[in-house]
């Protein structure tokens, strides 16, 4: 009797890849650990308000970590692989930078939410020059921002900004396609 195997795309883990945090939270947690004894060094109750806004933020910003974490982990498995090599893949070509280019210009919130997007997207096959576009356009074009850019900035100035910086998330998304092909994640 055969049975039918429910195939889940799996990420793509090595033992580097498991330890590739490692490095990066004992430099924060030493930078954190000097700056508290800092803080107990100076008069007054500085390290106390220091770790009182410190936890103020963590439970501000822990519930859209979490959503965002469960965003990149839910495209890594539901993504049909086809789908995603054809529009976003490697082989997308153009079409694959100016989609990563338009889609990180719209998506919104901090790097909390596009970065894990773009870690699920590049374990699940992106290629790198539509999501190199992609972060570009994020961190440039940033249209959720525009508001408030406008509005303490004058649209002026806006205009100037985006004129300056519309070429390059396609830019960069190109140059990374060209010369980072076997980019491997």
């Amino acid at each position: 009797m055969d049975s039918e195997k429910v195939y889940l795309p799996q990420p793509h883990q090595t033992k580097q890849k498991g330890n590739q945090m490692l490095i990066p939270t004992i430099i924060m947690a030493c930078i954190a650990v000097i700056l508290v004894i800092i803080g107990i060094n100076k008069e007054g109750n500085a390290y106390i308000i220091g770790l009182q806004s410190a936890l103020k933020m963590t439970y501000q910003v822990l519930p859209l970590l979490i959503f965002a974490f469960i965003i990149a982990g839910m495209i890594q498995v539901l993504l049909p692989q086809d789908l995603l090599n054809r529009w976003v893949g490697a082989e997308s070509g153009i079409r694959g930078i100016l989609i990563g280019t338009i889609a990180g210009g719209i998506t919104p919130g901090g790097p909390y939410v596009s970065l894990p997007i773009i870690a699920g997207l590049l374990k699940s096959g992106a290629g790198v020059g539509t999501m190199v576009a992609f972060l570009t356009s994020w961190s440039l074009w940033a249209v959720a921002r525009l508001p408030m850019e406008i509005g303490i900035l004058g649209w002026k100035f806006t205009l100037i900004r985006l004129f300056s910086t519309f070429f390059f998330p396609p830019i960069a998304g190109l140059i990374a396609q060209t010369f980072f092909t076997n980019f491997n994640r």
